[in-house]
């Protein structure tokens, strides 16, 4: 991915915080990858290098909605043929529409003028939390059923049910995702 990405992080006392860091771990353990990464759910990438030079000064500068306005629900469990997307936890776009949008508009191109965050969220904005990043083809039902006995045992819920399905708030982070995902390291915070 060009440039970097802001992420949203549950709050760190959340027990999803925890929950899923070692569902992440456990997941890599279980395929063989060797890519740990934190929690997240992208909002979304190519922000310009240029924000470097002041990460923090960028972040603050956003107007990111309240804590009470991003409410993070999960739901299914899919698997895809791409890199980023191996296994991940689908996320409910109602209740983080905004936030994506105001996010996106730090991309170039991305602006309000136009409305292009908007059309961006509505269109193409797909939230989800990963769960593996990796090499291999698409997880077939075998090591689905496999990945879904991890996910019981965590007590996480898929429904968006419960305070282990899904989070109000949480931390947005900028992290310079161009680098090795081994050198992914967060160049600013903010809490919602």
């Amino acid at each position: 991915m060009p440039g970097s990405s802001l992420w949203l992080l549950p709050p760190p006392t959340h027990p999803l915080s925890t929950l899923l860091s070692t569902l992440i771990l456990k997941t890599s353990r279980h395929f063989n990858s060797p890519h740990h990464f934190v929690p997240h759910i992208t909002l979304t990438a190519d922000i310009p290098p240029s924000t470097h030079s002041s990460p923090q000064s960028f972040l603050d500068a956003l107007p990111l909605p309240a804590a009470n306005c991003v409410n993070v629900r999960l739901a299914q469990l899919h698997s895809e043929d791409v890199f980023f997307k191996k296994l991940y936890i689908a996320v409910e776009k109602d209740g983080m529409e905004e936030l994506a949008r105001v996010a996106r508009t730090a991309v170039d191109g991305g602006g309000e003028k136009d409305g292009a965050a908007k059309m961006w969220v509505e269109k193409q904005y797909r939230p989800h939390l990963s769960l593996l990043y990796h090499e291999c083809a698409k997880i077939d039902a075998e090591g689905m059923e496999e990945i879904w006995k991890l996910v019981r045992e965590a007590g996480l819920s898929l429904d968006g049910e419960g305070e282990l399905g899904g989070w109000v708030g949480g931390r947005v982070v900028l992290v310079p995702t161009s680098e090795p995902i081994d050198q992914w390291a967060v160049l600013a915070e903010r809490t919602l």
